[in-house]
């Protein structure tokens, strides 16, 4: 997958919302469009797994456009209302480009929260959603379950388990604003010398005030409940960061009495990327998961 088979009209710089982006239209006719969400740590519009679109899918008549995320401000996630906005207007801009086809979202991780709430949000605008590693909790949950087995992986026992499990909820409380700063800092301060600190992924120091993590108490099963478009799950069968059977019986619970219930599909020998072997380039994307993905997006999207 390291070369380009597919011939494509590449439109570079578009902007969504005032960021950078390109559109890669197929050379032919165009049966739909796809934008590219991101994951919290890879807002750039080069990441790997938006390039393995922007090479896969306008083959298949399906223009792609992939934009920088917006930056954070004061070291804060981007709310996920924002991204979800920034989605809509993203689709408006490659509408421009593709013309009037069904338009989806795709997205990783993080971007699975963003991308059903702008279907929730925009259902005349959002006509799919394929969506990988899509967590059906929390972002706080997710993390407490992410972290956790991070350190199960590394063979830390339930002790050490146990106290990740404090110094967690113990921050959470403070970004709550339910615990001063002073507690919950010394918490961090006692953990900060664990050898397994670095994989709790909290930061040393702790904000000035709380509220810097706006979303962390989001609970997507609401959101899931209003998608009406069809939905394509991925999830890899080692997943470290997401409960995908929760997640999975989130999406079920929420789409009980839908006419179109998700397709979910696990992927063998991926882990939270749809990648083999914990790949973190093209090389590594998982053939099944490009082959799954074509064959839905051609039963969805009208014929070419």
């Amino acid at each position: 997958m390291s070369e380009r088979k597919v011939s494509t009209i590449e439109v570079r710089d578009v902007q969504v919302a005032g960021l950078g982006g390109t559109v890669d239209l197929p050379a032919g006719p165009v049966r739909g469009g796809i934008v590219a969400l991101h994951a919290a740590g890879a807002g750039h519009l080069s990441y790997f797994c938006y390039e393995h679109l922007a090479r896969l899918l306008p083959g298949a008549g399906i223009a792609v456009l992939r934009f920088d995320r917006r930056p954070r401000v004061d070291g804060r996630d981007v709310p996920l209302a924002d991204q979800a906005a920034d989605a809509v207007a993203a689709i408006e801009v490659l509408r421009g480009q593709a013309g009037d086809v069904p338009i989806g979202l795709w997205g990783l991780s993080q971007g699975a929260w963003a991308a059903p709430l702008a279907a929730a949000l925009h259902p005349d605008l959002v006509a799919f959603l394929v969506l990988v590693s899509s967590s059906g909790v929390s972002p706080a949950a997710q993390m407490r379950y992410g972290t956790a087995e991070q350190l199960r992986r590394h063979g830390y026992g339930d002790a050490d388990l146990a106290e990740l499990g404090r110094l967690r909820a113990t921050v959470e409380a403070y970004q709550r604003g339910d615990l001063d700063r002073a507690t919950a800092q010394a918490a961090v301060d006692r953990s900060a010398a664990r050898p397994w600190f670095p994989l709790a992924y909290l930061l040393r120091e702790l904000p000035d005030r709380p509220g810097t993590w706006r979303d962390m108490d989001f609970d997507p099963v609401p959101v899931f409940a209003r998608v009406t478009c069809p939905t394509l799950l991925f999830y890899g069968t080692t997943d470290a960061w997401v409960p995908i059977d929760a997640s999975v019986a989130a999406w079920r619970r929420a789409t009980a009495g839908a006419a179109t219930p998700p397709t979910v599909h696990r992927l063998d020998g991926c882990d939270h990327y749809p990648t083999l072997g914990g790949g973190e380039d093209l090389d590594s994307i998982s053939p099944q998961y490009a082959a799954t993905m074509l064959r839905w997006l051609d039963a969805v999207l009208p014929a070419g």
